[in-house]
C-alpha cells in the first residue's frame, strides 16, 4: 500500500521538510525550498531477509585492486583502482580532470582491461581527438557521449568493463527522479544507480564532479559520503602545476597530496616535488623567504614574496594571494605592536609562489621574514628556511610534522634552519630574535 505526500526540498543540500520555510533548516540558504510529491510505501507487517552473522566468519574474499598506470597515484590511494568502488573526481572547469581521466582509461586499457568512458559534455569525435593527443588510443578503451542514464547503464550490462568513467555526474539524467539533470534530486539518483550496477558488476566507477563558484563540489553534501573516495584537482589554469588532493578515503590515508605538471602530453607526476617550486628563485632579492611547508603529509619548500611600497591612499593596501589575507592583517598587526614598527604609510603586498595555495599556520614566520626582508631592503640568508606559526604575543610555537619538516630541510642542504624554540633550545623564541638574527 501507498500514499502520498507533499515535501519541501532544499535545491541547494537536498534536506527535506514538511512545512514551507523561506530559509533551510539544513544550509541555512534563503528560497530553495520546492514543493514535491512524495510517494510513501507503508509496510504492514515488517519483514527482516538479513541475517546477522558474527564478523569473524565474514569471507575476506574480494576482488584484488589494479593499478591506474600512475604508480604515484596508485601509492596516494592506498591500494590503486578497486572493482566495485566509487571514486568521485572534483575541480575547476579546465583544470584537467578530463586529461587524466582519459589517461587513466588508457592506461587500464593498455593493461589488457576494458574501460568504458561515458562522457555527457563531449561528443565522440572531441573524446577521440584528445585520447589521440594524448596517446591512449587502444582497442579496448570504449566511449559513449550521452546524457541518458539507461544508455550508459546498457553499456555497463553489455560490456562488463572493469573501469567505467562517467564525465559527468551533473550532466546525466534518470527516469527514477524528478527535474534537470544537475539538480539535487537527480544526482542523487543518478549516483546511486550508477554505484549498484558497478558494485554487482565489481566495475571500478569514477565519477567527474563539478564544483561551485567556493571551490566545494556540488550538488548534495550526501553525494561525499556515498563515495568511497573524493579526490580534488586544484590549481591555477594559467599555471602547468596540478594538485591532487585525496579529502576522503575508505582504502587508504586520507589528506595525501600528489603534484602533477601539465604537458602537450597530458598530466606528468613530479616525484619529488620539495623543491620544484624554487627552481626560478633569486634569492639575492628582498622579500623573499622559503618556508618548509607540510600538505596532507609531504613537506614542500615553497617560496613566499612580500613587498612593502610606500603608500599614497588614505587607507594602506594589503594584498595576499595563496593564503588567507586575513592571516596577513594578524601577523602585521603583531609585527606593529612587539616589534615597534609602523606600517600606516606602506602598502603591503604577500603571495605565495607557483600559484599554489597554503593554509597551515607554519607559513606564519616565513610570512613574517619575508614581510622584514622587504620593510628594511634586505634580503635573507641565500639558503635560509623557516617554518612556525607566530601568536599574538609575537611569540613561535611548534606546527604540526616538526621532525618530518626538520629532516627534509636538512636532507635538501638548507641552513640556516629558523623554526619554533625546542627543548633543545634550538630555534627562535619569538620575532624579537628573528629580528636581532636576521637584520
Amino acid at each position: 500500500m501507498a500514499k502520498s505526500k507533499d515535501v519541501y526540498v532544499c535545491t541547494a543540500c537536498g534536506a527535506e521538510t514538511m512545512q514551507w520555510r523561506g530559509q533551510c533548516a539544513g544550509c541555512g540558504a534563503w528560497n530553495t525550498l520546492e514543493k514535491r510529491l512524495r510517494t510513501l510505501s507503508v509496510v504492514a507487517s515488517p519483514s527482516f531477509e538479513a541475517d546477522c552473522v558474527p564478523l569473524q566468519d565474514v569471507s575476506e574474499r574480494t576482488d584484488p585492486p589494479y593499478s591506474s598506470g600512475i604508480p604515484a597515484l596508485d601509492h596516494i590511494l592506498g591500494a590503486g583502482l578497486v572493482p566495485g568502488a566509487a571514486f568521485l573526481f572534483g575541480g575547476e572547469p579546465g583544470i584537467g580532470k578530463s586529461t587524466l581521466l582519459l589517461q587513466i582509461a588508457g592506461f587500464v586499457a593498455q593493461s589488457g582491461k576494458t574501460v568504458l568512458y561515458a562522457s555527457g559534455e563531449e561528443a565522440l569525435p572531441q573524446i577521440r581527438a584528445r585520447a589521440d593527443r594524448l596517446g591512449v588510443l587502444h582497442a579496448n578503451l570504449l566511449a559513449v557521449s550521452s546524457t541518458s542514464l539507461p544508455d550508459i547503464l546498457a553499456g555497463l550490462e553489455q560490456k562488463r568493463p572493469s573501469l567505467a568513467i562517467i564525465d559527468s555526474v551533473q550532466t546525466i539524467a534518470s527516469q527514477n527522479a524528478d527535474g534537470q539533470a544537475g539538480n539535487v534530486s537527480q544526482v542523487r539518483a543518478v549516483t546511486q544507480e550508477l554505484m549498484d550496477v558497478s558494485r554487482r558488476l565489481s566495475v571500478t566507477l569514477l565519477l567527474v564532479g563539478h564544483v561551485t563558484k567556493d571551490g566545494v563540489l556540488a550538488g548534495p553534501r550526501l553525494l561525499e559520503h556515498m563515495v568511497d573516495t573524493v579526490l580534488s584537482l586544484e590549481g591555477d589554469r594559467r599555471q602547468m602545476v596540478r594538485l591532487l588532493r585525496v579529502y576522503k578515503n575508505r582504502f587508504g590515508p586520507n589528506e595525501e597530496l600528489l603534484v602533477f605538471r601539465m604537458t602537450s602530453r597530458g598530466l606528468e607526476v613530479i616525484l619529488d616535488p620539495s623543491t620544484f617550486f624554487l627552481s626560478d628563485r633569486d634569492p639575492s632579492l628582498s622579500g623573499t623567504a622559503c618556508v618548509m611547508a607540510v600538505d596532507g603529509n609531504r613537506p614542500l619548500a615553497v617560496e613566499v614574496q612580500a613587498l612593502v611600497s610606500r603608500s599614497f591612499l588614505t587607507i594602506p593596501r594589503r594584498t595576499a594571494l595563496g593564503f588567507d589575507v586575513n592571516r596577513l592583517h594578524l601577523l602585521l598587526a603583531v609585527l606593529e605592536k612587539r616589534l615597534k614598527l609602523n606600517f600606516s604609510q606602506v602598502d603591503i603586498y604577500a603571495k605565495v609562489g607557483a600559484g599554489i595555495r597554503v593554509q597551515e599556520p607554519g607559513i606564519d614566520l616565513a610570512l613574517v621574514a619575508a614581510v622584514l626582508s622587504s620593510y628594511f631592503d634586505r634580503p635573507l640568508p641565500e639558503k635560509s628556511l623557516f617554518w612556525g606559526e607566530v601568536d599574538l604575543n609575537g611569540q613561535i610555537r611548534p606546527c604540526a610534522a616538526h621532525e618530518q619538516r626538520l629532516t627534509q630541510a636538512r636532507r635538501l642542504g638548507f641552513r640556516p634552519l629558523f623554526y619554533p624554540k625546542g627543548r633543545n633550545g634550538d630555534g627562535v623564541a619569538h620575532l624579537a630574535e628573528l629580528r636581532e638574527a636576521l637584520f
